[in-house]
């Protein structure tokens, strides 16, 4: 499917796809912080665009609102200055980001991957995938309607994947949807109203940024956090795609980390919440083995184009959350897959314990939700896991140098 040429009509189809994929998590950000939805799909277009040319076009990835931003987000938001103010610590984030990059780009790739081995790399992305798992779980919900609904969508994507051939076969995620978006019409389920009632064309809400220190201090650390989880989230996206770490050779984290950095400062001038790259589109990836990254540019034309449609982002948030649900189940754990064929493809040997030691400790930190809150900055438990493992894995092999060494 790698190398597998689309027509016009087919190449919208799974970029829509990447579109549906993405869509409830990026608009959940604004929707629980306070920012406008509109200007949030603009920026998550347009930052994935300019991620794009900034990484040389090689890196299947589509940038979506990062969940880490949250916390501190809402807090400025209710006591430092609003909407504009937390812009302003945004474009600070961004510039962190860049920072990053430069100091990546001089201490070279191949001494800060020496710091991610395999058998670290693996149980990371399987957090992130297993770690969305309840996310999939909420959005079913518990009543008897919404797990029907939820099983009917992912049974459609199972089907889809398993029985067709050709195009078909990399589309579930647009079967499963529609499938399950009809059914749950049917059992009553979707609001028309909101869909009616939006008109066809209108303006994102544009914001201009505020320099507020206090607010600044507050967002601009949690970007540390992202780093970690975009250098994750980049080491699935490249095992996936290349069975190796080939994305972080070239274009490199110096690219990739410039890339999410530029997306999060267009964001803060414009209006919108920082960017990141998403796990719920390298599932997607997993399970049509579809790496094209043109794919992703279309998404992102695609989002643009919606945040310009209040009646276009009607009829998408229209869609029943135990349909997302549904899908998410069989997205995330091809996430957790990816994962786990990193780690089996490893050279390290599990039989270690030094080694189980590392696994261990990540799967429980990361799957645990261990939280850290330093201030306003919460480090989450992908990203606390991460650091737990590549803490251990330099004490526990320097000691295993050091060991024999002495023998």
């Amino acid at each position: 499917m790698k190398s597998q040429a689309f027509n016009r009509s087919q190449l919208l189809i799974v970029g829509l796809q990447h579109l549906v994929a993405m869509f409830g998590a990026t608009i959940l950000v604004p929707m629980l912080t306070g920012f406008p939805v509109s200007i949030t799909l603009f920026a998550s277009g347009a930052g994935t665009l300019i991620f794009h040319a900034v990484t040389d076009h090689k890196v299947p990835a589509y940038l979506g609102s990062s969940f880490a931003f949250i916390a501190p987000l809402s807090l400025v938001l209710a006591e430092y200055g609003g909407v504009s103010s937390a812009l302003g610590g945004i474009i600070a984030a961004g510039l962190v980001y860049v920072l990053f990059s430069y100091l990546f780009k001089h201490i070279g790739s191949e001494k800060i991957l020496k710091l991610f081995p395999s058998v670290v790399v693996g149980p990371v992305i399987m957090v992130i995938g297993l770690g969305l798992a309840p996310v999939a779980i909420d959005q079913i919900g518990a009543s008897l309607s919404g797990v029907f609904v939820a099983l009917f969508t992912l049974l459609i994507a199972m089907l889809t994947v398993l029985m067709f051939k050709g195009f078909l076969r990399i589309i579930p995620v647009i079967t499963a949807v529609i499938g399950g978006y009809l059914l749950a019409a049917i059992l009553g389920m979707v609001n028309f109203a909101e869909i009616a009632q939006a008109s066809l064309i209108g303006l994102p809400s544009f914001t201009l940024p505020v320099f507020n220190p206090n607010a600044i201090i507050i967002i601009a650390p949690v970007a540390l956090v992202a780093i970690v989880e975009h250098i994750g989230d980049v080491l699935a996206i490249s095992e996936e795609v290349h069975g190796s770490r080939k994305l972080a050779e070239s274009p490199g984290f110096e690219k990739t980390l410039l890339g999410d950095g530029l997306a999060t400062l267009f964001a803060g001038f414009v209006g919108g919440v920082p960017n990141t790259t998403y796990g719920e589109n390298i599932g997607v990836m997993s399970l049509t083995e579809v790496y094209k990254p043109l794919v992703m540019k279309v998404a992102a034309i695609a989002a643009i184009i919606i945040s310009f449609s209040p009646k276009f982002e009607a009829l998408i948030h229209s869609i029943p959350e135990p349909v997302i649900g549904g899908i998410s189940v069989l997205l995330f754990g091809m996430i957790a897959n990816v994962g786990l064929k990193t780690l089996l493809r490893s050279d390290a040997n599990l039989n270690d314990s030094r080694n189980l030691i590392i696994v261990s400790v990540i799967l429980v930190l990361g799957l645990g939700g261990a939280v850290i809150n330093i201030g306003a900055v919460e480090i989450s438990s992908m990203a606390l896991a991460a650091i737990a493992g590549i803490v251990l894995n330099q004490l526990l092999h320097l000691n295993q140098a050091k060991d024999s060494d002495g023998a």
